[in-house]
């Protein structure tokens, strides 16, 4: 192996490996059965995506005629699609075993899937009957042949393909699973029995097609490249805008070229044959599956428990906590003029922020409010507060990126109303995501302009913020304001090249930034440190100063949630980096940088992954943390981490995760910080100004000092 690559893996086998970490969640006996076949639900969903993003863009690239080369493999990308389906394979095997145990114990609680071939008696005529009246009466068979034209079968959409005769002509038919109706039927009996509505459809797909007999038929589901890529779209007429270039690009996602055929059940090496050959798909790209293709009914089920079986086979519901360092009934403007807070989602709640931005929408001192927006909820409150502040007369500013990948319908509908209400909409430029997440507050206070400046980890995403492990500060600092006023007024200039006091940024300067602040560590030697929490480690510039660092003698440690191109612990490079991975309840999402050791250490959260993307065609920004309470605070969720031994694993030289050894004293860092309080207590309210001794003398002669 070249000593290029000695100390790197492939970025889609490290992701690969990270999505079977998920699946192993299901494994877990500690883990309600519920939230068990969650977990698997999550890795077919997270192997669907993969599929459509990052399959569909080595697709595109193994067409060039120089196929590029990845330079932390040195596999050019038919080597790694390769790979890839190598890879799947036991994957799948995995996949399909862990759910038939993890349904058969569900079985034992009365939550049963049943097939539609084995109904008998009340059952089958009710599903029947469910057949003839709701679904029957919708569904668009299509027989195959010289008058009609095989059909495009729409991306990530549920089909039975069948194999018919007819006076001996043979021919192929296809019936669209409608996305309309219910996924599944629940039968009229204890507990939860249901019947999926795919299996039904394939259970009387013989009274669909009356006119031909039946002889073969499977369900089947087609992925498709969905890597659209907006800034390579040539579009010519000037008056049209952004958002009406990605309303035509979003369209085209369901007709793009296919990557991937899933067949459920048995092999159909006839319908398999016809679908690769009208798919134009080689067979290393068909993968059958045991379990069902779309597992996303699993949430309605879980919806389906009873109050008793909830408690049993799902998570206990925990409540995000208002943070203990925030007042909560009182106005909350001045309390983050006097001091800085910080959020940590879902362990606290978002309403102190969301607050902010209604207090603020209402508040006569605030001029304006600026915000970058790359994902919102469908309902959210942020979107209806910034409305409210711009019908208010303030001045509203929101950068929309409306490239946030499966998100940009959504963003597209939010723009224009934000637009409606008298918002100042902005986009991003063609080939640079805005993913940042910036809000800044401004305004008059004691005759001076001031700044209140808000800088997260995470999205403005209130659904998500109850599931994703984020970080928020928020702060008065006048530096950090000032630098946040600049970078929305580079935004609005298209200068992403902007310089900042406090602030680091990309596409330009962050990763520059990074490596300095990496050589600092390196000059210490041994006496160096180093801590990331990122979710993703690709960029090998980052890489081989890291690698540099480790030979220096710097101590490494990164906890990273998936993909790390890196190999820890290979002699002679990485002997001084651990990285380990961490998969719980939710998902962690936070991004936080440490240089050094002590409490003097530098400490920045951020937006920014260290992937070439990041550093290099996003607009990112990592904000350092200086306020002690906040900076006490994020040392503490720090240590948390590194104590996990029980959801962490370590990843070994090889890329692949292990356990870690310990006794009975179980350390879950999700846990803990749900049970655990970080804050500092809360500053006691401020006291009213003395007006001289006379009103002093009065307020002690009234007892006002007792009442207050």
């Amino acid at each position: 192996m070249s000593r290029e690559y000695e100390y790197t893996q492939n970025r889609e086998i490290s992701w690969l490996r990270f999505n079977q970490r998920v699946l192993e969640e299901a494994l877990d006996p500690s883990v309600p059965l519920m939230e068990r076949m969650k977990f698997v639900e999550i890795f077919t969903s997270n192997l669907n995506e993969f599929f459509m993003i990052r399959v569909g863009s080595l697709s595109d690239l193994a067409l060039l005629k120089d196929e590029p080369v990845d330079n932390k493999s040195g596999l050019t990308a038919t080597e790694q699609l390769q790979a890839v389906f190598k890879e799947c394979v036991p994957l799948y095997k995995q996949r399909d075993r862990i759910y038939q145990e993890v349904e058969a114990e569900l079985a034992t609680c009365s939550i049963c899937r049943l097939n539609a071939a084995d109904l008998k008696g009340k059952q089958r005529k009710q599903v029947e009957g469910w057949f003839q009246k709701n679904v029957l009466p919708v569904l668009s068979p299509q027989l195959i042949d010289m008058h009609h034209p095989f059909p495009h079968l729409a991306n990530d959409s549920l089909n039975i393909v069948l194999k018919t005769i007819d006076m001996d002509q043979t021919r192929f038919g296809i019936i669209p699973i409608p996305k309309h109706l219910p996924k599944f039927l629940q039968l009229d009996e204890p507990g939860v029995h249901y019947v999926l509505l795919e299996d039904v459809v394939k259970e009387y797909a013989d009274q669909v097609f009356q006119s031909v007999t039946v002889l073969e038929k499977a369900v089947v589901r087609v992925t498709r490249n969905a890597d659209i890529a907006p800034e390579d779209e040539a579009y010519e007429v000037e008056e049209e805008d952004f958002r009406s270039l990605m309303r035509k690009v979003v369209r085209k996602r369901t007709r793009l070229a296919p990557v991937r055929l899933e067949i459920y059940g048995k092999k159909v090496p006839e319908i398999q044959e016809f679908l690769c050959q009208k798919l134009a798909l080689p067979t290393a790209q068909v993968f059958y599956t045991k379990s069902p293709i779309d597992l996303s009914y699993i949430y309605e089920i879980s919806d389906l428990l009873t109050p008793e079986s909830r408690m049993v086979l799902c998570d206990a519901p925990y409540t995000p906590k208002w943070p203990s360092n925030i007042r909560e009934n009182e106005k909350l403007i001045p309390q983050f003029l006097a001091r800085d807070a910080m959020l940590f989602y879902p362990f606290e709640s978002m309403d102190p922020f969301l607050q902010l931005i209604r207090e603020a929408a209402n508040s006569p001192d605030v001029l304006s409010i600026r915000i970058t927006i790359y994902r919102l909820a469908r309902r959210a409150k942020l979107a209806e507060y910034l409305c409210a502040a711009a019908e208010n007369g303030k001045d509203v500013t929101v950068l929309m990126e409306l490239r946030a990948r499966f998100d940009e319908q959504n963003n597209i509908e939010w723009a224009e109303r934000l637009e409606e209400a008298g918002c100042t909409i902005l986009y991003g430029a063609e080939n640079i995501k805005v993913h940042s997440k910036v809000c800044l507050i401004t305004l008059r206070s004691k005759g001076e302009v001031r700044y209140i400046t808000q800088i997260g980890t995470g999205n403005y995403h209130e659904k998500t913020a109850k599931l994703y492990t984020d970080v928020s500060l928020i702060t008065a600092d006048p530096a950090i304001g000032a630098d946040a006023a600049q970078l929305f007024q580079n935004l609005a200039t298209v200068n992403y090249n902007g310089n900042y006091s406090k602030l680091l940024a990309s596409p330009y300067k962050m990763r520059d930034k990074v490596i300095e602040l990496i050589n600092k560590e390196i000059e210490k030697g041994s006496e160096g440190y180093i801590f990331f929490k990122i979710n993703s480690l690709s960029d090998r510039v980052v890489i081989d100063k890291l690698e540099e660092a480790s030979r220096a003698g710097v101590e490494i440690v990164m906890n990273i949630r998936g993909i790390c191109c890196l190999l820890p612990g290979v002699k002679g490079h990485t002997e001084n980096i651990k990285v380990f991975s961490i998969v719980g309840r939710y998902l962690e999402h936070t991004r936080i940088y440490r240089f050094g050791r002590g409490e003097d250490a530098a400490l920045y959260i951020s937006s920014a992954d260290f992937m070439t993307r990041n550093m290099t065609r996003r607009v990112e920004i990592a904000c350092p943390v200086e306020d002690p309470s906040t900076r006490k605070k994020l040392f503490k969720i720090i240590d948390e981490l590194q104590k996990d031994n029980v959801k962490a694993r370590i990843m070994d030289k090889n890329g692949i995760y292990n356990t870690i050894d310990h006794d009975d004293d179980d350390r879950i860092c999700q846990l803990r910080f749900m049970e655990t309080e970080l804050n500092e207590p809360a500053a006691p309210a401020a006291e009213p100004k003395s007006r001289g001794g006379l009103f002093a003398a009065l307020r002690k002669l009234f007892g006002g000092e007792k009442n207050n």
